[in-house]
């Protein structure tokens, strides 16, 4: 079968696209003839995590398509069921952390940027009728990730002002439609005019640039909950945007990793810090059944096919994207 794989170097240029054995099928699993998926970030991130020399490594977390194949022991999954990857193994019910032993799809095992992806049958969801392809192919992680970041850590209600700084990302779409979808105020940033205008017509309350400053800029604003991404470029402005007993959500952060604070600033103005990744099975089924009630579709950019995985890899590193990236498989 056809995949993208990463290998012999790390970073991008340890990518290829190639044929490479179809897997088989386990007594408790099924095989997924994927028509879509997803391309994320943490795709990117894998690629430099790995060391020369490393094994041969199919991408990718996010998928849809038609289950072909089913194990011996499989008994709610017959083949023609239209159905989604589940990005994340090991972690079922909402809990505080997700347990020890969870692992996101794509590293330490195969992934889905393959003609056909074998998974365990507790980790696929059925599609959404009100998906089509390209939407169930790129929904799963940035919309799970998003879900919890939103309900599941921010608890953020009705009438709340959330501030989504660097909007653009998967994550962050999904999480403005979630938002906007229970009543609440949203204000985001970016460096790009083009996409604060972008972020309005799809519901946005206000759009600031990120190079701004926010304290002069959102003066007349009390905002409730930032869900921060970006890391150390914005962290110190978003603790200095959000109201005094107000709460940062942290899912990401695609400058640098470490920043710096005032820790008496912090404890004085009795702020809270909350990071959250990924989420549940839960919390998964929520969210496909949150996008099916509210009828919110992914925003998706832009689709490649696997043998432009150059191009679409390179496109979403330099941050040339309004939404979803993903594959068209077939």
């Amino acid at each position: 079968m056809k995949a993208i794989v990463h290998e012999k170097m790390p970073g991008l240029d340890g990518l290829a696209f190639q044929d490479i054995q179809e897997p088989s099928v386990g007594v408790n699993e099924v095989k997924v003839k994927l028509k879509t998926a997803g391309l994320n970030r943490r795709d990117i991130s894998v690629t430099g995590r790995r060391q020369e020399g490393a094994d041969p490594l199919v991408l990718g977390s996010d998928g849809a398509g038609i289950i072909e194949e089913v194990g011996a022991e499989v008994s709610d999954w017959k083949p023609g069921d239209e159905v989604i990857i589940n990005p994340g193994i090991g972690w079922i019910q909402n809990d505080d952390a997700p347990p020890k032993g969870f692992q996101i799809v794509g590293l330490p095992d195969d992934g889905t940027f393959a003609e056909y992806y074998v998974v365990n049958e507790q980790y696929i969801e059925r599609k959404p009728t009100s998906l089509n392809w390209d939407e169930a192919g790129v929904v799963a992680l940035a919309g799970l990730t998003a879900y919890r970041a939103v309900f599941t850590r921010g608890n953020i209600q009705a009438g709340d002002t959330v501030l989504l700084p660097g909007i653009g990302s998967g994550v962050l779409t999904y999480a403005l439609k979630f938002l906007k979808a229970i009543g609440a105020r949203v204000i985001v940033t970016s460096r790009l005019e083009a996409k604060l205008e972008t972020a309005k017509s799809l519901g946005a309350d206000r759009g600031v640039l990120t190079t701004s400053d926010w304290q002069v800029e959102l003066a007349d604003e009390t905002i409730d909950v930032v869900i921060e991404s970006v890391g150390r470029a914005t962290f110190q402005k978003s603790i200095e945007a959000v109201r005094r007993g107000g709460t940062i959500v942290m899912f990401g952060a695609t400058t640098e990793d470490t920043v710096e604070f005032d820790l008496r600033q912090f404890f004085y103005g009795q702020y809270n810090l909350l990071g959250t990744t990924m989420g549940s099975v839960e919390e998964l089924r929520e969210m496909l059944s949150f996008v099916d009630k509210y009828g919110i579709k992914p925003e998706i950019d832009t689709m490649f096919t696997l043998d432009q995985y150059a191009e679409a890899f390179e496109y979403l590193r330099d941050s040339n994207n309004f939404g979803k990236v993903g594959f068209r498989i077939e």
